[in-house]
């Protein structure tokens, strides 16, 4: 696959840094490790290696849907890719999900969401701050997903959604608060997912599921840990905490 001129997206891996860029002509890109002219890059394959003015290397790559995440432009913090993933799992979205997204900050999730559940599916994601919503806007344009999501302002404890879905996934200062509409808007087996800082409202959250007839809960976390690797000297370079989540499903007497 080749780099085109018509302001195509690449990302430039120089050693540790990543920069993602838009390949124009006449465009240059300024590193801590020198300028890059960019119209060098168009016609070759991604994957190709180049060398700055100053003559430091670097390969540029086909951006990745991980890419885009991690340079967006943000109001809040986004949900981490290693987080992301396990939300998808365990909501069990796929190609034809309906899906009602609360608290969805910076898209950051929103994304992931939109790529699973493909053209058939949708996704409805609610924010209760229209600056978040024009931020999460921006983002899925940028990747091509706007089609496949409603963005809606309101707070979803307050909030009327008619049509049945298949996950609700929260992202909210108090979950708990959301789990007896989560349960009338799924259809009757339902996923639940919600992603939470703090034990404290793990627990809240688990409680309420529990009155409100969900099964299958589940609260955990997911532990990723990065290595620095050398010959000889190789170390876990941290731990961090990220947050908890809870996951149940829907039932009807």
């Amino acid at each position: 696959m080749e780099i085109i001129e018509d302001g195509s997206d690449a990302l430039l891996v120089m050693n540790r840094h990543t920069y993602l860029v838009k390949v124009k002509k006449g465009a240059r890109f300024h590193t801590h490790r020198g300028f890059i002219e960019l119209e060098n890059l168009i016609g070759m394959p991604f994957g190709s290696w180049f060398t700055s003015n100053t003559g430091e290397r670097f390969v540029v790559m086909r951006p990745s849907l991980k890419d885009y995440v991690s340079k967006f432009s943000r109001r809040t913090q986004i949900i981490y890719p290693k987080d992301s993933a396990v939300i998808l799992l365990w909501s069990d979205v796929h190609p034809g999900s309906k899906v009602l997204e609360a608290g969805i900050g910076s898209g950051g999730l929103t994304v992931y969401l939109a790529a699973m559940v493909a053209d058939t599916g949708k996704v409805y994601g609610y924010d209760i701050n229209p600056e978040s919503l024009e931020t999460t806007k921006k983002n899925l344009e940028r990747v091509g997903l706007l089609n496949r999501v409603e963005l809606r302002l309101g707070d979803v404890t307050h909030v009327t959604h008619e049509e049945a879905v298949d996950a609700v996934v929260f992202d909210l200062p108090s979950p708990w608060l959301a789990v007896k509409v989560a349960k009338n808007w799924l259809k009757s087996d339902g996923f639940f997912v919600s992603f939470s800082p703090t034990i404290d409202q793990i627990e809240k959250t688990v409680i309420e599921l529990r009155l409100s007839g969900f099964v299958c809960i589940e609260a955990f976390e997911v532990m990723q840990r990065y290595y620095k690797v050398a010959e000889g000297a190789t170390r876990p370079e941290g731990f961090p905490h990220t947050g908890y989540m809870v996951s149940a499903r829907n039932s009807i007497e």
